[in-house]
This record gives C-alpha cells, sequence and structure tokens, in this order.
C-alpha cells in the first residue's frame, strides 16, 4: 500500500467512526428535547466534506506524500479530538440547542468560539497539499469557507435564540 492511500484510508475512516457518532448523538439529543436549526445549509455542507473525500480518491490515491503537511495534518487531529471530546455527547454535524444543556466555555472553546470550523478548513487543505494538489486544497477551501460561514450564521443565531441560563442554555457544535 502506497503512503496516499494510507492516508486516505485513514481520513475515510475517521470520517466514517465519526459519522456514526454523530448519528448515535443527533438521535440522542432529539430524543433529549434538542431542536435542530437552519437544515437548509445543511445539504451544502455535507456535500462539501463528500466531495472533498471523494476527489482525493480520484485525484490524490497514486500521488507522493510529502511527509511535511501528512504530519501537519497528523498534529491538528490533536485539535480536532480535543474538540471532539470536548463536546462529547453533544458533538454532531448538525446545529441542535438542547433547552437547558449548559453552554460548553471550556476546552478549545475557552479559546475560540468555533474552533472546529478552523481545524475542519485546515484539513480540507492540508490533505490535498500532502498529495501535491495544490489548486485542489485551494478549491476546497474556498468552497468550504463558504458552507461554513453560512453554517455559523446559523449556529450563532440559535446559540442567540435560547433564552439565557436558568431557562436554557445554548449548544456548541462543529464542522
Amino acid at each position: 500500500m502506497n503512503g496516499a492511500i494510507a492516508l486516505l484510508l485513514l481520513v475515510t475512516l475517521q470520517r466514517f467512526v465519526e459519522f456514526i457518532w454523530d448519528w448515535q448523538n443527533t438521535h440522542r439529543l432529539r430524543a433529549a428535547g434538542g431542536v435542530e436549526f437552519g437544515g437548509v445549509h445543511y445539504p451544502a455542507m455535507m456535500l462539501v466534506h463528500a466531495s472533498w473525500l471523494a476527489g482525493l480518491w480520484v485525484l490524490g490515491y497514486d500521488q507522493p506524500v510529502a511527509t511535511g503537511y501528512a504530519v501537519a495534518f497528523l498534529l491538528l487531529q490533536i485539535g480536532r479530538y480535543w474538540v471532539l471530546a470536548t463536546l462529547g455527547r453533544r458533538w454532531t454535524t448538525r446545529v441542535i440547542v438542547l433547552p437547558g444543556a449548559p453552554l460548553i466555555e471550556r476546552g478549545p472553546y475557552r479559546l475560540m468560539r468555533h474552533p472546529n470550523y478552523a481545524i475542519v478548513a485546515g484539513e480540507l487543505t492540508l490533505v490535498p497539499l500532502a498529495l501535491d494538489l495544490p489548486v485542489y486544497a485551494l478549491v476546497f477551501l474556498v468552497l468550504y469557507a463558504g458552507a461554513a460561514y453560512l453554517r455559523i450564521q446559523v449556529e450563532n443565531s440559535a446559540l442567540a435564540s435560547v433564552p439565557s441560563k436558568p431557562a436554557g442554555e445554548r449548544l456548541r457544535r462543529p464542522i
């Protein structure tokens, strides 16, 4: 197996496991009374992610791997898993507000409001760069920036729509 296939398998497996965890958490949150916001943006966000990964398999499976970019991607996973560990069972790829749940303000959320979007932008750039696909990296960074901008607007609106602490708190979410 070449390095490109190993990298792509890692990313694909990672996304698949996260998809299952997302599905479980979404069902848990909905069962607990969670309310989804902005479902219209969701297909655009998923299309960007799915197209990015599918295109990498088509264009990058036989490319040599630039070690520096691959290592940077792997180091970025520390941040990704910090976000996932901080959000725990509240992590999902959707914008779901759970009334009465406290706003998460620990971990990377102490440092920035939407850390996962910055991490994903880095991932969507570093993996194609590791596969010597710089134009691909730029195209998907721009596409993701547009989708993330819409997503952050939905998320901020959802967080602002929830009453303050005693009546209910807000939920921070990634992707």
